[in-house]
This record gives C-alpha cells, structure tokens and sequence, in this order.
C-alpha cells in the first residue's frame, strides 16, 4: 500500500506544512478500509497489557487528531495506532503558521496548540470503525478549561468503551500550563480520577491508562514522576512529547521558531529519558518510546534503554509509509544478530550510548 503514496511525496513537499498533512488525510479518508499487511517475522510480535501487538512499530499521536484514518494507517503496516489528541470540546488552536519543517535537520516545529474536532466527532468515528487492530487515543484538556481533570475524565468516560488504549497527555509544549500537571501531587489526584472514571465506564478488561511526559524534565520531575508512577500503579509511559530545546546543531533557517521540535534532534534526549525512567521504576512500568525514529537502529536503540513499543512520525514527512516496512525488518535484523527471539528479551538490555 505504501507503494500508492511514496512516489507523490515530493508533490506534497510542495505544499505548506498544514496544507500537506490535511491533503493526505482526506487522501487516505478514500483508503480507511480494513486492510491487513503481509504478516509480520515472530521475533517482533510482543502480548502486552492484554493485548497482541502484530510489531512493536506505532503511529505516534499527532497525525490523526480527530480518528479519520485509522485502520489507513494500520494497513501500511504499523503495529498500532494512537489517535489524537482529542479535547472535549473542539478547539481551532493557536494561530497559522503555527508548523513548520526544518529540512536540513529533517525535523519538524510545531506549536499548533490541540486542534481538533472534539470529543463528540472523535468518538462517533471510533464507534465505526469496520477494521481490527490496536488503535489507541491521546487525550488532553481546552486551553481555556478552568477544570483540567474534569476535561480528561471526560476524555477516559467517553473513549475507554472504544479504544485499546488513552494516554494522558500531561506534556505538550503547546497549551500553557499544561506541563505543570507533571508534578507529583496533581499526577496522584489525575491518576486517580481517571482510574475511577475508567472502572466505571468499563469494569472489565479495561484499557490500559499510560501517561506521556515530557523530555525537558529537570532531575526532581523525573524523581516525583517515576513515584508517581509507582504508587498509582498507571499502565504505562509514553516517551517522550516533542522538546523545547533547541541543539547548536540545528541547520535550518525556521529553527528559532516556537513551539515542541521533532524528528531526529529529539532522538538522544528521549531515548536517554527511556533509560533513566526504566531504571527509576525497576523495569516494572511498560514504556513507549517516541522521539526521533528513522530507522530500525533507533528503534532499537530505543528498546534496549527499556521501551517495548516505539512511536514514529515525524520521518514519515521526510520518508512516506514505505519507512514502516524499513523499520521492521532492519529491527527483526538487529534481534537476530544479537541473538533475541524477541522484542520482549531485548528490553532494558543496554543504555543508550
């Protein structure tokens, strides 16, 4: 499938960043039919929280704010999809230009603030979905909410029933104040609604709750979450959200630009928060690593400091979907080589270097 889409990719470099990513997503709103790829090799199928991963390659939040696309985008191979991130009510987010691609560093800029179509649109399209697979949805509160807590157990109540999993986006860059909600005592009071929220809406086999945080933490943040972690007994990590940050190895003119930087640049910062979460909290809370993926190494990389599934996105602009099959089968080489049988025994097994 992939083959349809990478040969028009410097077509659609053409257009404006926002431009570009709206295009391919009606484009694929003619292709969100069930579609299943050739099967994936063994070594990289993984069962977690419950759950059979087909691979441990994802889609990272960002792409399908409003679950357009889903089941399109497992059909190019992924091992699962997360969608979003979704507020309750719709929001236009901040003002254009408000993306930006810095194509010496193949990185992107964004700071487009959780726009998106709200939760009621979200949760309609999820309830249609005609495909199998494991897609996930990011939720987040409205800038102007006074109550954040109330805007993600609306987020917990209304999509718990549909999606595999939530992450709870405490770490955009993007919605001001957002990033305070890392600090130890709220996450215990968050944590703790959403898990109430979530028995309630479903008392079974519930989804797994995982929290995304962000990779400018200073050393007490990351002491107070990885706590945070361990006494609300919370699913699982995502790491990392995009960065502040802004390396001197940075080549592109649009690099002073405000908002969360992706892509590559992102890739040592977030694969060392892997390492040093899995270290805080024993190797006992699954992580999701995120952050500068372009090929199988830093995937594995990424799995090796302690992720046991990985998240990409920003390479699909500079690359297309054709980088997903890439990804798996140089990761399945990387495992052969060093003699893993799977995904689940290359965990934790080496920091980053």
């Amino acid at each position: 499938m992939s083959g349809l889409f990478d040969p028009l990719l410097p077509i659609v470099r053409l257009l404006p960043p926002e431009t570009a990513h709206r295009a391919t997503i009606r484009a694929l709103t003619f292709r969100n039919t069930p579609h299943v790829p050739a099967p994936d090799p063994p070594s990289l199928r993984l069962r977690l929280w419950n759950r059979d991963f087909p691979n441990p390659i994802g889609l990272a939040a960002g792409f399908d704010k409003d679950a357009e696309v889903p089941d399109a985008m497992l059909g190019f191979g992924f091992g699962f999809v997360e969608t979003g991130t979704v507020t309750p009510r719709p929001q236009p987010g901040n003002p254009k230009p408000r993306l930006f691609r810095l194509r010496e560093d193949s990185a992107l800029i964004n700071r487009l603030g959780f726009n998106n179509r709200g939760l009621d649109a979200f949760r309609a399209r999820l309830a249609r979905r005609r495909g199998r697979g494991i897609v996930g949805a990011n939720i987040g509160k409205n800038k102007e909410s006074a109550d954040a807590a109330a805007d993600y157990v609306a987020g917990v109540e209304a999509l718990a029933p549909l999606a595999d999993y939530l992450v709870v986006n405490v770490s955009s860059p993007n919605t001001p104040g957002l990033r305070d909600l890392q600090r130890k005592r709220t996450l215990l009071t968050l944590v703790a609604a959403l898990k109430f929220a979530r028995a309630k809406a479903v008392p079974t086999d519930p989804p797994p709750l995982l929290l995304k945080i962000a990779p400018d933490l200073a050393e007490e943040e990351r002491a107070e979450i990885a706590e945070a972690v361990l006494e609300t007994g919370i699913d699982g990590l995502v790491i990392s959200n995009t960065t502040i940050a802004r390396p001197s190895t940075l080549r592109s003119a649009q690099a002073r630009e405000q908002g969360g930087l992706s892509g590559p640049p992102l890739l040592a910062p977030s694969t060392a928060l892997v390492w040093d979460m899995h270290r805080r909290t024993g190797g006992r809370v699954p992580i999701v690593g995120v952050g500068g993926i372009s090929g199988g190494a830093d995937a594995y990389a990424k799995i090796r400091a302690g992720a046991s599934l990985v998240q990409l996105y920003t390479a699909l602009v500079y690359q297309g979907p054709g980088l997903i099959e890439r990804v798996k089968r140089e990761l399945a080489a990387l495992l052969e080589r060093d003699g893993h049988a799977s995904i689940a025994a290359a965990v934790g097994t080496a920091p980053p270097s």
